[in-house]
């Protein structure tokens, strides 16, 4: 068994895509609209579905907006240098939540962006 994707509702599909994929540099897999539901699911990813755990896009297209609930908490993206990828991510006009550093009570280098939607992405430096 394995983790497929984490499934995110989004209110304007176009201003996801455009983060996700020129903000955070994934690259879009595949798209389907439903028109009998009303619905279009894109997939993202740094690589392809069958080799990682992908991020589905769910617009629903008569809902412009969602709230976020306070359940869910973030999704991790390990990247080589949480400083350099905050600056990359700001220079893309991505919003940081919280600048890279060690995590409060470890060492661990982290930093939080937030999507157009508000859903938390966490940053973790990879340890060398």
């Amino acid at each position: 068994m394995r983790i497929l994707h984490t499934m995110f509702r989004v209110g304007d599909l176009d201003r996801s895509l455009a983060f996700y994929t020129e903000v955070l540099g994934m690259r879009e897999l595949r798209r389907q609209d439903y028109p009998s539901g009303r619905f279009t699911l894109a997939f993202v990813g740094y690589g392809p579905e069958s080799e990682g755990a992908v991020l589905e896009l769910t617009h629903n297209w008569d809902t412009s907006s969602y709230e976020i609930g306070n359940g869910f908490g973030h999704v991790a993206i390990e990247v080589p240098d949480a400083y350099a990828a905050c600056e990359q991510i700001k220079a893309r006009a991505g919003k940081v939540v919280r600048e890279a550093g060690p995590m409060k009570h470890g060492t661990t280098v982290i930093a939080f962006v937030e999507d157009p939607d508000g859903y938390k992405i966490e940053l973790i430096q990879k340890k060398v």
